[in-house]
């Protein structure tokens, strides 16, 4: 026989109970220490049997160990703000538009979840979330030159509804987003002046094509860019003399992955109030009258199945408006100007609302019912009544 504690004999082969010199029987198994690290524990008794029911029970209260600890892991992966965001937007996204899905996918997957999605989402504090707005702003975007402001509070938008849902739904408590915005200055408008309006409309009006008379109708309807690209003739209501915005084109970005990188789509206005019909100047409903076409072709092309998207169509107005010797100008100026002209012509704000497809009357007041510098001087002249000496 060996020396005391050496093990004398195995009970039964792989079960690690041995009898000790000293007359007890041992159990050997194994357990975790607190570093996490595995080592050997013991349980010792008067016979086989009595080792036996120890090393099942220690066996049973390590397994749970083991079991709680791996619960652990996956509580703590469920929490981490990209499980809690996939979940949120599986809950969102049924009742979204598809370009609405497109950008919250964007918005996750190139700004919020390279940042966060491996956090747990009760760790991330509201200091985080302002250094990741001020770092967005000074160095955000593929070029490192920072984000506009309106693409930042686009960002933060996001992430403040995935926090809400943790918070609502996840009962998960979660920093408030109150307080945390991003200060949006108002951008000044490019709006055509009298004298640009006219060259800008007599080119438009000499050798008229598809495309010079949908810009036009833009310049004095105040269609937005994607609203002109996915008309169509059956849109124009020669009875009413009106034409009825129902759809609008854009390009959006697809899932990682996807063997495209954009699709264009054509789809309902954003809102509700975007849907609407406009009346057509006389001047110009009579132009499209000579041009009609059949009511299944665009009318940027004039053709059925073929279309021409937004970019292409912002190419086309560049060119327009180097032919102008025109600065400065976007398709977008055509709808600020249409604005800007409605006003100083003295349209009820209510209306010009609605042909806007704003809303509500405050947006467009906000935005375009700023007096011009010649109407403000009219006003000033009006004190030169009182330098008259009477």
């Amino acid at each position: 026989m060996g020396q005391s504690g050496r093990w004398v004999m195995m009970a039964r082969r792989g079960e690690n109970i041995r009898k000790r010199k000293d007359g007890r029987w041992e159990g050997r198994f194994l357990k975790k220490n607190e570093a996490g690290r595995k080592v050997q524990g013991s349980v010792y008794g008067r016979t086989y049997q009595e080792v036996k029911e120890k090393l099942i029970r220690e066996k049973a209260v390590q397994n749970e160990k083991e079991m709680s600890l791996a619960e652990q892991m996956i509580r703590e992966k469920e929490d981490t703000f990209s499980r809690i965001s996939d979940d949120w937007f599986e809950t969102v996204q049924s009742g979204l538009k598809l370009s609405s899905i497109a950008r919250y996918r964007n918005i996750l997957d190139n700004y919020i979840l390279p940042e966060f999605g491996f956090k747990r989402i009760i760790d991330i504090s509201r200091d985080d979330v302002l250094t990741f707005s001020s770092n967005l702003l000074m160095a955000g975007g593929k070029k490192g030159k920072g984000l506009a402001p309106k693409t930042v509070s686009g960002i933060l938008s996001v992430m403040k509804n995935v926090m809400d849902y943790a918070r609502n739904v996840k009962c998960v408590p979660v920093i408030s987003f109150d307080g945390i915005s991003v200060k949006q200055s108002q951008k000044q408008l490019r709006v055509f002046s009298k004298d640009e309006q006219k060259i800008v409309s007599n080119y438009l009006m000499r050798d008229v094509t598809p495309i010079k008379l949908g810009v036009l109708l833009v310049l004095y309807t105040g269609m937005r860019i994607g609203e002109i690209c996915a008309l169509t003739w059956g849109d124009i209501s020669f009875a009413e003399k009106s034409l009825h915005v129902g759809k609008t084109m854009q390009r959006i970005q697809l899932p990682k992955g996807s063997r495209q990188r954009t699709k264009i789509i054509i789809d309902t206005p954003k809102s509700d109030c975007s849907v609407r019909d406009i009346p057509i100047p006389n001047a110009v409903f009579q132009m499209i009258i000579k041009s009609r076409r059949p009511d299944e072709c665009f009318f940027l092309t004039g053709l059925e199945q073929v279309f021409m998207e937004p970019r292409t169509l912002e190419n086309h107005f560049n060119s327009m408006m180097r032919a102008c010797g025109i600065k400065g100008a976007t398709m977008h100026t055509c709808r600020h100007s249409f604005a800007t002209r409605c006003v100083e012509l003295g349209f009820d704000i209510k209306s010009l609302a609605e042909i806007l497809g704003h809303a509500s009357v405050a947006i467009t007041m906000n935005r375009y019912v700023h007096p011009s510098m010649d109407l403000k001087q009219q006003n000033m002249d009006k004190l030169s009544g009182f330098l008259g000496g009477k």
